[in-house]
């Protein structure tokens, strides 16, 4: 006999005298610990589903200690950015034994079959007729963001800021202009972009609206602050 139960926000398979590591429970060790919400019951090959838990059912444990897990270090870089971060973390774990699992008052879940044969054609009338009414409602125009014109060496923050303002928000349009159109902007802007040089971004921003970031990457590989060694 198992059971599926929901411990602490996470689903687990268990079985009698199975042990399992959970996120921490606030019971001391020794204590007795029972949960309510389960999902599924197998009794010797009589599944029973719950909708969603099982009414009556439960599954009845016990702390048998409050540990921690393996460290795990999240390690974040950005490029030439001199952006660096190190954490480390610890997840708080309780081991448990499952001790019984009772299944007593417990009601199956499955429809009868001649529900769900009623239940049939108005399921299929719906999905006739949906076609028709959605192609009657007026669909809404999916709004297009703009492209992250950071990922274009040379431009940081606040020239992403510029050229949006200017109405260059995507790889495409970066592409398509000049070099010198992009310098005026960047040289009439009160944001302090004045020294960066444009002369590259054209290329690349049409690698990255092509899609071809291997290319980009060897590109700017290249590139110091986004201008040609």
């Amino acid at each position: 006999m198992y059971a599926i139960v929901e411990i602490a926000g996470q689903q687990f398979k268990v079985s009698k005298d199975q042990k399992v590591f959970v996120h921490r429970l606030s019971e001391d060790e020794g204590a007795k610990v029972s949960f309510d919400k389960v999902l599924l019951l197998d009794d010797n090959g009589t599944v029973t589903l719950g909708a969603p838990a099982i009414e009556g059912a439960s599954v009845e444990a016990k702390v048998l200690s409050h540990l921690k897990g393996d460290k795990v270090i999240v390690f974040k870089k950005k490029r030439r950015k001199g952006y660096k971060k190190k954490n480390g973390h610890r997840q708080s774990l309780s081991q448990i034994v499952i001790e019984g699992i009772l299944a007593s008052g417990s009601k199956k879940a499955a429809p009868k079959k001649e529900e769900a044969k009623k239940e049939a054609p108005a399921k299929a009338q719906k999905l006739v007729e949906t076609p028709a009414a959605e192609a009657k409602a007026p669909k809404a125009k999916a709004s297009k963001k703009g492209d992250d014109l950071k990922l274009i060496e040379g431009i940081g923050p606040k020239a992403a800021e510029v050229l949006v303002a200017a109405g260059i928000d995507t790889f495409a349009k970066l592409a398509k202009a000049k070099a010198e159109k992009v310098k005026e902007i960047l040289d009439a802007a009160e944001a302090k972009v004045q020294h960066l040089d444009p002369t590259t971004w054209a290329q690349q921003a049409q690698l990255a609206a092509d899609g071809k970031m291997e290319e980009l990457q060897k590109l700017q590989d290249e590139l110091n602050g986004g201008r040609a060694v």
